[in-house]
């Protein structure tokens, strides 16, 4: 059904050039456009299933993605990919562009299980042929982006200069938890393999800025926003929009407290699914 929807939008002439909104630093509003004539990223958003749907009041996929400015025919980077975000990029980047999934590298696996992650680190070598296989069905559209799988921080140098853009969509805090250094050095990575005018776009649990320091380094899913910048600022970017379409103020975690307590980890606990998905937030940085 997914399929047949969408290639009956390209034949009809419906998928168009995106017109993306403007947002300014800081921003706090959502920039969603419906009522103009749907575009590409539009029909692709409206084609999803309803369950997938059912995360957009917290996720904003539409305004995420118009903000970050993916378009079709771009090489884009998506880190810890999997098909929520994937059933959107693949058709928006289409067959003339290219879907590169990352994910960490032995680093993580050394960090996390000790003296026994090498038995770890050989089953998560599938991940460099198994993705780019299933990525390919994300969407569920004929004519998929080419796609390639890596680990990170540390991707090869024959991608230096050649991506438009990478997403790290919830995935910085591990970064950071085990030893600072794999965040600077992502950011690092992230200049190195983009283009001139490249963009990283960053959707990440937001710690408050007078958190306890150990309590926000990412070991309970959140990072503060200031670290964030920094990192980012020092590997050489800009920063471009600091935007709250994925804000929830409901969220105001406190030492003790995990991201994983909040949906969609936990759905038994009515106080927390009061709450929602997590305080997020979105930041958009370019390389000069």
């Amino acid at each position: 059904m997914l399929r047949t929807l969408i290639n009956t939008a390209f034949s009809a002439g419906l998928f168009t050039a995106i017109s993306f909104t403007a947002l300014s630093v800081n921003a706090d509003s959502h920039g969603h456009n419906h009522g103009h004539s749907h575009d590409r990223l539009s029909n692709i958003i409206d084609a999803r299933s309803d369950e997938a749907s059912a995360r957009d009041q917290y996720r904003h996929p539409e305004e995420t993605l118009r903000l970050f400015g993916i378009e079709e025919g771009m090489t884009v980077i998506d880190s810890l990919p999997g098909s929520w975000y994937g059933d959107i990029l693949v058709p928006l980047i289409g067959p003339t562009g290219k879907y590169i999934g990352v994910r960490y590298g032995e680093w993580f696996f050394k960090a996390r299980f000790g003296d026994d992650y090498k038995s770890q680190w050989e089953g998560a070598q599938s991940f460099l042929t198994e993705w780019p296989e299933s990525a390919r069905d994300y969407g569920d559209i004929n004519n998929p982006p080419e796609t390639e799988a890596y680990f990170f921080p540390g991707l090869p140098q024959s991608l230096n200069g050649t991506v438009d853009a990478w997403l790290l969509i919830r995935s910085l805090h591990h970064t950071n938890r085990f030893d600072p250094q794999y965040l600077d050095q992502t950011a690092a990575d992230a200049f190195r393999v983009l283009k001139s005018g490249g963009i990283v776009g960053i959707v990440q649990h937001r710690a408050p800025e007078n958190a306890d320091e150990d309590w926000a380094n990412g070991n309970n899913g959140y990072l503060k926003q200031s670290r964030v910048i920094d990192a980012f600022k020092n590997a050489g970017f800009i920063l471009e929009n600091a935007s709250e379409i994925n804000a929830n103020r409901k969220d105001q975690p406190v030492v003790g407290d995990m991201v994983w307590r909040l949906p969609p980890s936990t759905t038994d606990n009515p106080a927390t699914m009061a709450i929602g998905e997590s305080d997020r937030m979105t930041l958009k940085f370019s390389k000069p």
